[in-house]
C-alpha cells in the first residue's frame, strides 16, 4: 500500500517575487526548535490515535494524524530544505518509518549544494533530489529573483552524480518577464546537456498577495506560455524524457513516486507548518506559521488548522480531474468523446481518453466536461 509523508521546511534565504508558499526569510532562529518539533510530531504520529488531535477544533483530523503504515515515499519541500543544517534535517527522516525501497526526495537550491551535504543525505537514506533550476539564462534568473547562476546548476548536478544519486529532477519555470522563446530554448538545451533523468516545467502563475501580482507589467502571456510548453514537450521527448503528467517528463523508471501518490488520491501525512494531509477522503492542513506550529507542539495539541471530508461524488470527480492530467488519462466513458469541442484535444485508445499536447494546454476546459 502506497503511503507518503511530506515534510515542510519553511525557511529561505530569499523569497522569490512569484512565491506564495508558506516560507519565511526572517526566522532562522526558529530552525533548531522547528526540527525538534517535527521529530516530535512524527513520534506522536507513530503512537495509537488517542492523543493526537486532543483539544483541537479541527475534528476532521482527529484520530488520523498518524502514520498509517511505513512510508513508501518521503518528500522534503519548502522553502529551501537544503538551507537547513543537514544532520538536523536527517534526524527528521530517521524518525519516519519507511519501506526498504521508499523514495526519499529533498528539494535543493543549486547554490546551497555541497559535497558534504549530499554525502550526509545519501548516508541517511535520501535517494532522489529535486533542484530548483527555474532557468539557465542569467537575466531570466535575475528577473525571477533567484540567487544561483547556470554554472552552479552544472556543479550541483555533478556533485549529485559523484555522491551516487541516480535519480534527480531539474525544475524549470517558463513565462517570466523578459524571457524570449530563444531564452527558453537555451534553458531547455542547457538542462538537457546535463542529461537529467527527470525534468519538471511549470508555467509561471500569478498568485495573489505576491509582488508579482502587484506588477501587471510582469504578468505572463498565455500565448507565449503555450508556445514555450510546446517547445518543452518537443525537446524533452526528443531527448528521451517521456511526458507522464502535464508538467513532468522522465526517463523510464525515474517518475516521481511521491507525486504519483497525490495524483492517485493516495494517503499521506504532512509534517511541519502548512503541510497538508489526506486519509481516506479526509483532508486537513496544519497551521501556516512556524511560530504557531511550535506553540501547538509545545502544548501537546493538534497542529491541524482546518480540514474537510470529501463527498464521495466530489472525490470521484476530483480523481478523474487528476487522472486527466496524466499520461494514463481517464476511462473513455468519462468524457463525451463525440463532442466536436474536444476534437484535437483528446486521443482515444484502449478504452482510455488521453490529452493531446493541445489538450494539455486546455486541460481545464476539457476537465469541465468530465462526467
Amino acid at each position: 500500500m502506497e503511503f507518503g509523508v511530506y515534510v515542510h521546511v519553511p525557511f529561505c534565504a530569499r523569497r522569490c517575487d512569484y512565491c506564495a508558499f508558506a516560507t519565511w526569510t526572517d526566522r532562522p532562529q526558529l530552525i533548531p526548535a522547528y526540527l525538534d518539533a517535527m521529530v516530535a510530531q512524527v513520534d506522536r504520529a507513530r503512537r495509537p490515535a488517542t492523543v493526537a488531535g486532543h483539544g483541537s477544533s479541527a475534528s476532521v483530523a482527529d484520530g488520523h494524524e498518524r502514520l498509517a503504515s511505513p512510508a513508501t515515499s518521503v518528500f522534503f519541500g519548502g522553502g529551501t530544505p537544503s538551507l537547513v543544517e543537514p544532520d538536523g534535517l536527517m534526524q527528521v527522516l530517521a524518525a519516519i518509518p519507511r519501506t526498504p525501497d521508499a523514495e526519499v526526495t529533498v528539494e535543493c537550491n543549486p547554490d546551497t549544494v555541497t559535497a558534504p551535504l549530499l554525502d550526509t543525505y545519501r548516508r541517511a537514506g535520501v535517494n532522489r533530489l529535486s533542484f530548483g533550476v527555474q532557468s539557465m539564462v542569467p537575466h531570466v534568473l535575475a528577473a525571477l529573483g533567484r540567487t544561483h547562476d547556470p554554472a552552479s546548476v552544472a556543479t550541483a548536478v555533478g556533485l549529485a552524480r559523484s555522491a551516487g544519486f541516480a535519480t534527480f529532477n531539474l525544475d524549470l519555470i517558463y513565462g517570466g518577464a523578459g524571457e524570449s522563446i530563444d531564452d527558453w530554448r537555451r534553458s531547455l538545451e542547457g538542462v538537457l546537456a546535463l542529461e537529467p533523468p527527470h525534468v519538471s516545467a511549470y508555467a509561471l502563475t500569478v498568485e495573489a498577495g505576491t509582488p508579482l501580482a502587484d506588477d501587471p507589467a510582469r504578468h505572463p502571456d498565455d500565448d507565449d506560455q503555450a508556445d514555450k510548453y510546446e517547445l518543452a514537450d518537443q525537446l524533452l521527448e526528443a531527448a528521451g524524457l517521456a511526458w507522464y503528467e502535464i508538467s513532468n517528463w522522465a526517463r523510464p523508471g525515474h517518475e516521481c513516486r511521491h507525486n504519483r501518490l497525490y495524483w492517485n488520491q493516495g494517503d499521506y501525512l504532512g509534517i511541519g507548518c502548512a503541510a497538508h494531509s489526506h486519509h481516506d477522503g479526509r483532508r486537513w492542513w496544519n497551521v501556516r506559521t512556524p511560530d504557531r506550529y511550535l506553540e501547538l507542539m509545545a502544548a501537546g495539541r493538534s497542529t491541524a488548522s482546518a480540514g474537510e471530508v470529501l463527498d464521495p461524488e466530489v472525490r470521484r470527480l476530483e480523481g478523474l480531474q487528476l487522472a486527466l492530467r496524466t499520461a494514463e488519462g481517464v476511462p473513455v466513458e468519462s468524457l463525451p468523446v463525440d463532442d466536436p469541442d474536444l476534437d484535437g484535444l483528446i486521443r482515444v485508445a484502449g478504452g482510455r481518453a488521453r490529452l493531446t499536447v493541445a489538450g494539455r494546454l486546455l486541460a481545464n476546459e476539457v476537465a469541465v466536461r468530465l462526467r
